[in-house]
């Protein structure tokens, strides 16, 4: 009888080391990009009041920071990692009454305190580590004015 219970307990230790070598690996397989939301940014109007954006004197970006963690990013540098962006929203969150018409929104924003404007519709690839983000958004109102009152615009920066 001592045998059986030998061999019973080498398969159990066996299984039990096998699933904790599996269970790490899955979770490094899969990865993490966490985006931590800074501070808001403000939008101001430029002398025609026909445009409202951050980049506007008086204006300032809003700002996140993303972290990026990814086993096979680290190990391969192609495969597994994260892209970022940080595309225009389609109206406003909030306007007074007909200051969302006829209007266009355009967004940027730059990585890793780089000055270089990327489009916010367009992916851009990051690797393992935190990467602080700037971000700029610009409403266009193509014909009149935006009439006085408050604005808001929500950019929904994504980590895919």
């Amino acid at each position: 009888m001592a045998r059986k219970r030998r061999r019973n307990s080498s398969a159990l230790l066996a299984m039990a080391a096998l699933a904790g070598f599996c269970l790490p690996v899955q979770a490094a397989i899969i990865g993490t990009c966490t985006i931590m939301v800074g501070a808001s940014g403000t939008m101001t109007a430029n002398p025609a009041i026909g445009i409202l954006g951050s980049k506007q004197a008086g204006g300032s970006s809003a700002s996140a920071t993303i972290v990026a963690s990814s086993l096979l990013c680290s190990l391969f540098n192609l495969l597994d990692c994260y892209s970022v962006s940080a595309p225009a929203p389609a109206a406003f969150s909030s306007a007074p009454s007909g200051g969302g018409t006829n209007v266009t929104f355009a967004s940027v924003f730059r990585l890793d305190g780089s000055g270089v404007d990327i489009n916010g519709s367009v992916p851009q690839r990051v690797v393992n580590g935190t990467h602080p983000m700037q971000v700029d958004l610009t409403a266009t109102k193509s014909s009149g004015i935006f009439p006085a009152g408050n604005y808001q615009g929500t950019v929904t920066v994504r980590c895919e």
